[in-house]
């Protein structure tokens, strides 16, 4: 077997139990302490087991670390969004505005980006030798994830209990929302004291609702005939019960928005989060959210258990790659990351991948004059020079239902990213796209894996053949393999973030020279 910086010695049969080492018989592990167990554990003897990771690899785990926290900062599109500002700032990214001429701001070696709604970002930095006409190198991925949203009216009040009114958004789950310890985050519009409106992000960081499922036995079937449940009726969550909300008596906004459309519980949590006063909070979109955060887990620290890998770990990996991509100074082309929202639901909103975002920001580059001045065919110019990477999850295979998956085609994590093709054109993968991304590849010696539905199968599809059909541009689909996606808490390799991060890194400093080398008209 070749091995390369990824691949590494296999821990014994011995090595996995040396997991659970008496303390009076081992030498303890002089890296963890007791202190740092995670909660779920906090039950156990302290003096009866010391616990480690036999996996000594911290080359792998940092990206996976730093992808923890990025999940954990993000528990709604508006965070992820924020979070993503906050880090290309950091990297000395210049942010611009959508509304403004960028004629006389963009220069060569110039690294940009701009938000759209809150909840859509598009971050690029110009090689050094770009020049109207030439291609981008882009990937696209999503900030939105399968989640229940607050319904405009969500005030319910049923049997002694307070309730909140939500909405399915995406196509989650939503058994999996059951008995879950549910937070709320979003973004509140409150009115300021001059009279101006101001966008602000909420997140409430409390198990304050949960939707408890039915005991055993007043549902003797459930084993039996599985469960089954009405998503209007029985997906509500509790917020409190009337009598304690009447005893507290929280203070009330003043207006129908408060006072008819939702409790003053809720409202009162939120205005205690904002700082503000109850009846300044003028109107909100706010999700539900899985209080339990992201973490490495798994008997050799080799998985991420978390909520909304799909599809942050592709947003967390393109915006990386940008911003580590090195050689900027000898780069013919524009290397974008355009990450939307709304894909779960279509992707047709005015910040969704099948709005004008991408194409018009396509568009304004070309006709920007950037060290040189634009002709009137740059943008066409561009669109076929260019290359697109869709990068959303796909699907490991199950061990537990590994005939779901065409025999040959069967990804697992940790063994790298994911190609998916589809004959009819569910994915935007060609032998083309494919080739020019094993090249790419091989510049960093990363794995590659093959994704194909069986035939007897519906497939899937993503933001990939929209934006090719939209642009007329090369595109390929590709993403980490995950299990349990669409569950409120999922599960992907520590590896593949790596290995992902290393692909489009190498995609960005090499395509535009590999590309150079390829003809096909």
């Amino acid at each position: 077997m070749v091995t390369n910086k990824y691949s590494g010695s296999k821990p014994s049969f011995k090595s996995f139990f040396s997991c659970f080492r008496p303390r009076n018989k081992f030498p303890s592990s002089p890296n963890l302490s007791f202190s740092s167990l995670p909660p779920y554990i906090s039950g156990i003897q302290k003096t009866d087991y010391k616990f480690f990771s036999t996996n000594n690899d911290t080359t792998l785990k940092t990206p996976a670390k730093d992808f923890v926290s990025f999940v954990n900062a993000s528990p709604s599109p508006f965070h992820a969004v924020d979070e993503s500002r906050k880090r290309l700032l950091s990297a000395g990214f210049t942010e611009i505005k959508e509304q403004n001429d960028w004629n006389g701001t963009l220069k060569p070696l110039g690294k940009y980006f701009f938000t759209r709604n809150q909840s859509s970002i598009v971050a690029f930095t110009i090689g050094g030798k770009y020049v109207p006409g030439n291609g981008f190198s882009a990937i696209g991925a999503h900030t939105d994830s399968p989640c229940l949203k607050v319904k405009p009216r969500s005030k319910k009040e049923k049997v002694g209990y307070l309730q909140v009114g939500v909405e399915l958004y995406g196509g989650g789950l939503w058994n999996t929302w059951f008995d879950r310890d549910l937070g709320i985050a979003g973004r509140v519009l409150v009115k300021k004291s001059n009279g101006t409106y101001e966008h602000k992000l909420v997140r409430i960081n409390k198990p304050i609702l949960r939707i408890p499922t039915l005991a055993i036995h007043l549902d003797r079937t459930v084993n039996t005939e599985g469960f089954k449940f009405n998503t209007e009726i029985q997906l509500a969550p509790i917020l409190c019960s009337s009598a304690k909300a009447a005893l507290d008596a929280p203070v009330k906004a003043e207006g129908e928005s408060a006072e008819e459309r939702h409790h003053s519980v809720l409202f009162k949590y939120l205005s205690d989060e904002l700082n503000v006063q109850a009846n300044e909070i003028s109107d909100f979109e706010l999700c539900l959210y899985d209080t339990q955060g992201s973490l490495i887990g798994g008997a050799l620290d080799e998985y991420v258990f978390s909520p909304r890998c799909d599809n942050l770990n592709s947003s967390f990996c393109a915006l990386t790659a940008l911003i580590k991509s090195e050689n900027l100074k000898n780069d013919t082309n524009i290397r974008v990351i355009a990450l939307f929202d709304n894909e779960e639901i279509g992707s047709q909103s005015a910040y969704g991948a099948d709005s004008n975002l991408l194409a018009t920001t396509f568009k304004r580059l070309s006709e920007t004059t950037i060290g040189v001045s634009p002709n009137k065919s740059s943008f066409e110019q561009a669109c076929i020079r260019s290359y697109l990477i869709s990068a959303d999850m796909a699907h490991a295979v199950h061990p537990n239902y590994a005939e779901k998956h065409e025999e040959n085609h069967r990804p697992q994590m940790n063994k790298g990213i994911v190609i998916k093709q589809n004959a009819n054109q569910r994915y935007a993968t060609t032998a083309v796209t494919t080739f020019l991304l094993r090249e790419v590849a091989k510049q960093k010696n990363v794995p590659l894996q093959e994704f194909v539905v069986r035939n007897d199968s519906a497939c899937g599809s993503t933001i990939g053949p929209m934006l090719s059909a939209k642009l007329g541009m090369r595109t390929i689909d590709v993403g980490n393999p995950q299990l349990s996606m669409h569950s409120i808490r999922e599960t992907c390799g520590v590896d593949d973030i790596t290995f992902a991060i290393d692909l489009f890194q190498s995609f960005f400093e090499n395509f535009a020279q590999l590309d150079s080398r390829l003809v096909v008209d």
